[in-house]
């Protein structure tokens, strides 16, 4: 149960992680949403890891969306399309 609590968390996070990074994706909806998804489970896990907060503190909420910020916009990095000269 705990898993899907997880994913249920992570899916929100991603959604609002989408409507903070501004620009079209090249991975389409779903796939930014999934990308959020990891971030959060990323900065979530970062964020208790050094004992930053506690599990069920309002700052993990902010640590999930800044993992799921981070990446998506590492994910537009990689995927940008190249221009052949």
């Amino acid at each position: 149960m705990e898993i899907l609590s997880w994913i249920f968390f992570g899916l929100i996070v991603g959604v609002i992680a989408k409507l903070l990074v501004p620009g079209r994706d090249p991975g389409g909806i779903i796939v930014t949403i999934l990308l959020g998804i990891v971030g959060s489970i990323l900065g979530g896990w970062v964020g208790r890891v050094m004992g930053w907060y506690a599990p069920g503190e309002p700052a993990g909420w902010i640590m999930s969306i800044l993992g799921a910020i981070v990446v998506l916009l590492l994910f537009k990095a990689i995927r940008r399309p190249r221009v052949v000269a």
